[in-house]
């Protein structure tokens, strides 16, 4: 696909060179500029009307400096080169304020220079479908969910386009485009008899993808079938009896798993919150660089990496905010921890750490600076070409666990929960039908350490999500998160009923 060119005709060389010459002649260490313009579009249909739109533009100049030590920032949406210099000045103004409140000289991890474009990988450009076509896919798939167990639909999709321009004073400019679509659909059951209701909704999950997946033209989701199923997928549950809380074997979908990672291994090891910077907003980390290379995180079946170049990541790009070319490296191997995710200041606080970013800084608009980000962080499959019926007929006794739901995690990344979209009963290795109102528990290092069965490649899937929160001013970043089919042991299952009940 091309690169916007609306985005494309800005005077991107003219805006940078003003604003680092600007920089560079008043003695700043670093400088770096980007460019963004950001696409978005917000739509909800409830029972096949139109309920809901949202279509933005977002476009403006960041500057970024280290003068003496200490970082500063400043943005514009006036893009001239007068503002650019201006810009650039009040980046510095910034450094020079903050500068009594800094603990440490800021260093950056050397990067080479880079030059060049890319582009991710979509067939059609969701802002080149109209809003009149879009809302009428939309309006399709809720009509075919309508009647019986479903009294309510609501369908909805967001999506963007996001473009950027790159450049510092070591001699990187790059430029990169890439889309992400987030189509949902849920249903609403009522039972008049006992006056209650219940929600269920499709576990296709968002992707770096064009308009072609909310379609499924691109054959990688099957819309007929979830479609098709999710009425009486509902009407199942509800008829369902509640689990009965006790322990019980695991065997966790993609579509669930991935959330688990993100909340227990993503956060757990992004290193400002190792390291304690993210305490005040979102927490820290029970797996500090003291525990790097020798903490048991799991079972010696896992295998989790960072990733920014699997395609159709959330998280995948060419370059990251800070210029750092995309990569792969492992956070845990063999059941050990041996890898943080880290930018280019982080990675030089890191004690025997490997001296460079690994490509995970990153800011959700330009009026935002780049901070350190999630990249996709994704539990590896195993080699045999295992399935779900392998894996369920090693339980005798236990849960399938489909699609992401409600969750809570401390705030060191510790002790956790998780609900689903679907628990269905696993007997005598086989699935013996729908269970509702449960929810699956443990602390961290003990869950992992039960992992014991993988699901081969072909079961590997990516989840994911378009709204992970962090930092103050708050900001938001996609990121996918893929897993194949696993199997937990022993893993504790409580009764959402009886819990409510007490």
């Amino acid at each position: 696909m091309p690169v916007d060119p609306a985005f494309t005709s800005l005077p991107l060389d003219v805006l940078a060179d003003a604003a680092i010459s600007r920089a560079g002649d008043l003695g700043v260490s670093h400088v770096d500029v980007r460019i963004e313009r950001l696409r978005s579009r917000n739509l909800t249909v409830r029972d096949g009307e139109l309920a809901g739109a949202h279509d933005g533009e977002d476009v403006g100049l960041a500057v970024r400096v280290v003068h003496n030590g200490t970082w500063g920032f400043a943005s514009s949406v006036d893009l001239t080169p007068e503002a650019a210099r201006q810009t650039a000045d009040d980046a510095i103004a910034v450094a020079h304020l903050s500068r009594p409140l800094r603990t440490h000289p800021v260093e950056l991890a050397d990067e080479p220079a880079w030059t060049g474009t890319w582009v991710a990988p979509y067939d059609v450009d969701p802002f080149d479908v109209s809003v009149p076509d879009t809302v009428a896919v939309l309006a399709d798939y809720s009509q075919r969910v309508r009647g019986g167990a479903v009294a309510h639909v609501t369908a909805s999709l967001e999506a963007v386009r996001e473009t950027s321009f790159y450049a510092d004073s070591a001699g990187t400019r790059t430029v990169q485009q890439r889309v992400r679509v987030a189509p949902v659909l849920e249903v609403l059951g009522v039972d008049e008899a006992s006056s209650s209701f219940d929600t269920m909704r499709t576990i296709a999950a968002p992707v770096g993808r064009g308009f072609e997946y909310v379609t499924g033209a691109d054959g990688v989701h099957d819309w007929d079938a979830e479609l098709s199923e999710l009425p009486e997928l509902l009407a199942e549950r509800m008829a369902a009896p509640s689990v009965e809380a006790g322990r019980y074997d695991l065997v966790i979908d993609p579509s669930n798993l991935w959330l688990t990672i993100h909340e227990s291994v993503g956060h757990a090891t992004e290193l400002d919150r190792a390291l304690g910077y993210e305490a005040n907003y979102a927490g820290t980390s029970f797996a500090t660089p003291d525990l790097l290379g020798r903490f048991r995180y799991g079972s010696e079946l896992m295998h989790v990496t960072g990733d920014r170049t699997v395609p159709y990541g959330l998280a995948t790009v060419g370059w990251d905010h800070e210029g750092v070319a995309a990569g792969q490296w492992d956070i845990v191997r063999n059941g050990t921890l041996v890898g943080y995710q880290l930018d280019r200041s982080s990675a030089m606080l890191l004690p025997g750490g490997p001296g460079r970013s690994n490509g995970c800084a990153y800011a959700d608009s330009p009026s935002h600076i780049a901070i350190q980000r999630m990249a996709n962080v994704s539990l590896q499959p195993g080699a045999a070409p295992r399935t779900l019926d392998d894996l369920v007929a090693d339980v005798d006794d236990g849960l399938y666990v489909v699609g992401d739901k409600s969750w809570s995690i401390d705030q060191q990344r510790y002790n956790f929960q998780f609900t689903a979209q679907r628990f269905y009963r696993i007997r005598n290795g086989r699935l013996a039908g729908q269970v509702k109102d449960a929810a699956y528990q443990g602390r961290t290092p003990d869950f992992w350490a039960s992992l014991a069965g993988l699901g081969g490649p072909q079961t590997w899937h990516l989840g994911g999500a378009i709204n992970c929160g962090k930092a103050q001013p708050g900001q938001v970043a996609p990121v996918s998160h893929g897993a194949p089919l696993t199997l937990f042991r022993d893993v504790n299952v409580l009764s959402t009923a009886e819990e409510g009940s007490r």
